[in-house]
């Protein structure tokens, strides 16, 4: 694996665990200001192709707009380089720090039931992590309020994955790397996106149901929502069709890293496999309220400043296990992720009712490609003004 690749996604949208490096924990303690308006009126195919022809830009781009009349596929590109075949809405694809949304959607859904409060603390569901965490409420793990510090960021853990990418982790073990750190600030007192904080959200669950994760993800999302083609798999392999994720590093050729990391140093905070129709139908309900009660979601939309890592289009705030993107458009919810060969970016009006996915098939990110990142933005937020006014 190249010297260069993180593995080391920190906090951010593998948003994630294990792939985006320094941009995790370092974005978000502000909120991100809109990118400025694109005066081009190429149409969104156009702007497509174009960020498919930038320099260092993704192989592959697919978007999906639904407005509950119509869905609309927009692509770009190829899904495996050397190809002529296309990304498709049914093509595998790692979701990186998006996965963090299903957490969210697990833990609200219990919540709705009452197996779970939002004021239940680390101590009270889960004794034996670190005494000095004991107070951090599931409220702040889910708007990453809770001063946990992100074991993505540990050098023992940074030191396997660099060693071996494929390295199979205990994934219920993984705040192990960080339990001899104190939390970095007092819960409750600021914005810091962290990777840690969904593991312990996983983990709560498991402790207030007695049910392993991956079950309750097939019973408490996968299920109601009617997801055939999402997984949270263990090891490293993506099942097939799938959209192949890239390194890309002008002028060499872009290298697969599709298969590069294991799933299990990322779990929770990240290791969801889906497609881009299953989190059509994930961010339409999650958003629409088929998941839990309208007053889980009134507590869901209380928002912090912070943005998701990379930062959505227009103005970021936080929730509980989602964002607010505020475009000169209009208002979408959601989440990204990025990791290596992958960005994410899934989104729908407050209703549910109008929805869009954005993938691309390279890690776009501040800390690596700033400036792709502020183009990848301007597009997204003209593909959110083409959802909500059906512009092209």
């Amino acid at each position: 694996m190249p010297a260069r690749s993180p593995l080391l996604h920190r906090p951010v949208g593998l948003a994630l665990v294990v792939a985006s490096l320094a941009v995790l924990s370092t974005a978000a303690a502000v909120a991100v200001a809109p990118p400025s308006p694109s005066s081009s009126a190429r149409t969104l195919q156009q702007q497509l192709d174009d960020l498919v022809g930038a320099p260092g830009g993704p192989p592959g781009v697919i978007a999906v707009l639904r407005d509950g009349r119509r869905t609309r596929v927009l692509r770009s590109g190829v899904a495996q380089t050397g190809t002529h075949r296309a990304p498709g809405a049914d093509d595998h694809m790692r979701i990186a720090s998006a996965a963090k949304a299903f957490s969210g959607a697990v833990a609200l859904s219990l919540v709705s039931r009452g197996d779970l409060r939002l004021d239940d603390t680390l101590h009270q569901r889960l004794p034996k992590l670190p005494k000095a965490w004991g107070a951090v409420t599931l409220r702040q793990l889910l708007n990453h309020t809770s001063g946990l510090p992100d074991y993505i960021r540990a050098p023992a853990f940074q030191k396997i994955v660099t060693a071996d990418p494929h390295h199979r982790f205990d994934s219920r073990r993984l705040l192990d790397y960080v339990a001899d750190q104190p939390l970095r600030f007092r819960p409750g007192t600021r914005y810091q996106y962290s990777n840690s904080d969904n593991i312990a959200v996983a983990l709560m669950a498991e402790a207030a149901t007695g049910t392993p994760y991956e079950k309750l993800l097939d019973q408490r999302v996968y299920g109601p929502l009617g997801l055939h083609d999402t997984s949270l798999p263990q090891d490293f392999r993506i099942p097939t069709p799938y959209l192949h994720g890239y390194d890309v590093d002008p002028p060499a050729a872009p290298q697969d890293v599709s298969e590069l990391l294991s799933a299990s140093g990322i779990w929770a905070s990240g290791g969801i496999i889906s497609t881009p129709a299953d989190i059509t139908r994930f961010v339409r309900g999650y958003t629409g309220g088929a998941l839990f009660a309208p007053r889980v979601a009134k507590e869901q939309r209380r928002w912090v400043t912070g943005a998701s890592e990379p930062a959505g289009p227009g103005r970021n705030d936080a929730g509980l296990g989602i964002f607010r993107y505020t475009t000169r458009c209009g208002v979408v919810l959601g989440h990204t992720g990025n990791m290596p060969g992958y960005t994410q970016l899934m989104a729908a009006t407050p209703d549910g009712r109008r929805s869009l996915t954005f993938s691309t098939t390279t890690q776009i990110n501040e800390a690596q490609k700033p400036d792709l990142l502020k183009r990848l933005r301007t597009v997204q937020e003209n593909v959110v003004c083409g959802l909500l006014h059906g512009s092209s």
